[in-house]
């Protein structure tokens, strides 16, 4: 059993090395690890430099098609999205009549999973999305266990009772949206307006994922 538990300590440590380097290679917080990223524990912050490179070594200039792949790839991890995923959403929000930065922005922003870590129910979009996989997260009252479900205007999203008690003693999120409503309790909430590409975090370059997919 000893010997079971030190297996699990080494590959839980292997794992979170794995979420630092992901933010190292991009040169910006992706804020995988939640609460810990905004410590002085953060990786990023100790090593502010690309995994397999030195301080002191130097990086070629970056092509403009370069960039924009690199913030195609940095939204893919900050929302935890597979390539079809975030191509589909960009070819929504190009046939859609308005604005396409704001219409990607929306599809980003109101996905089941993302709404529950913005409103502090997780500290981590990770766990965010387990609690919505394990039927922990309602909306209307009704149990949904699909991550990519999107959030509808003045829809209620609320979390399990069962599992308040749980997350009372969890450090979350609390840098809560202008768009979304927190209920007195905390532990529900509604939509007062979609997102627009405004309320994206500032480490979602949204014009340089449209010209990437535009080419």
């Amino acid at each position: 059993m000893a010997v079971d538990l030190k297996n699990q300590e080494r590959f839980k440590d292997m794992l979170q090395d794995k979420k630092c380097k992901l933010c190292r290679r991009e040169g910006n917080k992706l804020f995988l690890k939640g609460i810990r990223c905004e410590s002085a524990k953060c990786a990023l912050t100790r090593r502010d430099y690309a995994p397999g490179k030195n301080k002191k070594s130097h990086s070629k200039k970056m092509s403009d098609y370069g960039m924009q792949l690199r913030a195609k790839q940095s939204c893919k991890k900050i929302y935890k999205l597979r390539e079809k995923a975030l191509s589909s959403y960009y070819d929504v929000a190009s046939k859609h009549k308005g604005t396409t930065g704001d219409k990607l922005a929306q599809l980003l922003e109101t996905r089941l999973d993302n709404v529950v870590y913005r409103l502090g129910f997780a500290p981590s979009l990770s766990a965010a999305r387990q609690l919505v996989s394990h039927k922990h997260i309602k909306i209307d009252n009704k149990t949904v266990n699909i991550p990519s479900y999107h959030i509808k205007m003045k829809q209620k999203i609320s979390v399990d009772k069962n599992i308040i008690p749980i997350l009372k003693n969890t450090k979350k999120n609390e840098d809560i949206p202008k768009w979304l409503e927190l209920s007195k309790d905390k532990f529900s909430s509604t939509i007062l307006e979609l997102p627009t590409k405004l309320n994206l975090p500032k480490d979602v370059q949204i014009q340089s994922i449209i010209e990437f997919y535009s080419r």
